[in-house]
């Protein structure tokens, strides 16, 4: 009996590590920048309601008009204009499919969002890789000379960045977009706690696409639903490499209802917000902290000389932050998520006793 030989993927694909957040049992998880609260409760039960009526014996509707329609409405678009997925992930994995590919090249400024480069090497997208500013910014010159010169197929931002929480401002945007002869993908997941959105850059004619998610704000990230808007021709490229019925039944009601509560979350963003800035504040105050300004749900922060040290122990308190100390870039920090006000509380005292464990007040 011959012993089979087992199939090989990809070659450049052998050496390439899954994209993945650490997820430990712990009594404050701060690391994955979720919502600290679930949906409204109302929101439950209408969703449950909703689902009597879904024919779980037929295929979702495979446009997902009636959820495009009403994200449109929310975002004062038309329905051509808007694409859903599961989660802002699927939207950028179809994008990436329909637009970049072998042959194909995508520009990312690093340090930024993981998940853009792992998705450009599963596609087979070659990747080039500009540098951020000290504070996380893009220098709009460099990056529209190394724009200029190299002429990437797909130019990706991300604004509030991730891990910085920088606000690229509109002048940024827009300057980008005119010297970028392909596709720009600007990545808002986090673009209801910012000050400004560019969803209204998105023309007819111009190849800008802004991505969000439904995991933050909405308090969906179990249901994973994320969408874009474009122009319709854009969408209408999207449509035809989507999988078919890619979005299910259960996901697409749960975001129809959701926008339903609009005035509840926009509170929610407010206190959340509030809470960024006090802990921005009393992280300020702590020695051998350097805190960095957020337009986020997040902030990424430097413990000088020791950021492993540092999370192990908040760990060791049963506070859960993300790592990001050994990344180019980001050496020696730590990103935490805004939670609630009494998570909050926790992780500053955790912070606070393990500084002084580890060098003195």
């Amino acid at each position: 009996m011959s012993v089979s030989k087992r199939p090989l993927p990809r070659e450049d694909l052998r050496a390439l590590e899954g994209y993945h957040s650490p997820q430990l049992d712990v009594s404050v998880r701060l690391n994955t920048n979720e919502s600290p609260y679930g949906p409204p409760l109302e929101f439950v039960d209408a969703w449950l309601e909703r689902l009597r009526d879904v024919p779980l014996n037929r295929y979702p509707d495979r446009e997902a008009r009636d959820l495009t329609d009403a994200i449109a409405a929310r975002t004062g678009r038309d329905s051509r204009e808007i694409f859903a997925a599961n989660g802002s992930n699927e939207v950028l994995q179809t994008l990436l499919l329909t637009y970049g590919g072998p042959t194909r090249r995508a520009l990312v400024f690093e340090p930024t969002y993981a998940l853009h480069s792992h998705l450009a090497r599963i596609t087979g997208t070659a990747l080039l890789v500009g540098e951020r500013t000290p504070e996380f910014g893009i220098d709009v010159t460099s990056a529209c000379a190394l724009i200029q010169a190299e002429k990437p197929d797909i130019v990706f931002l991300c604004s509030p960045n991730n891990p910085s929480g920088t606000v690229d401002g509109r002048a940024t945007i827009e300057a980008v977009m005119a010297v970028a002869p392909g596709l720009v993908i600007l990545d808002e997941a986090y673009g209801e706690f910012s000050d400004w959105t560019a969803a209204d850059l998105v023309t007819a004619e111009t190849p800008l696409v802004v991505v969000r998610t439904f995991s933050k704000v909405w308090s969906l990230a179990a249901l994973r639903l994320g969408f874009c808007i474009a122009p319709p021709w854009i969408i209408s490229e999207l449509e035809r490499v989507r999988l078919p019925y890619h979005l299910d039944a259960a996901t697409q009601a749960a975001g129809i209802v959701a926008l339903e509560f609009g005035e509840q979350m926009e509170a929610r963003v407010e206190m959340l917000v509030s809470e960024r800035e006090r802990l921005f504040n009393a992280l300020s105050a702590l020695d051998r902290i350097s805190v960095f300004p957020s337009g986020a749900n997040f902030l990424l922060f430097k413990a000088d000389g020791g950021g492993r040290a540092l999370w192990e122990g908040l760990l060791e308190r049963g506070v859960l932050v993300r790592d990001f100390s050994n990344w180019p870039g980001v050496e020696d920090c730590l990103r935490v998520t805004v939670g609630s006000p009494a998570e909050n509380d926790l992780f500053l005292s955790a912070i606070g006793d393990a500084l002084c464990e580890h060098g003195g007040p």
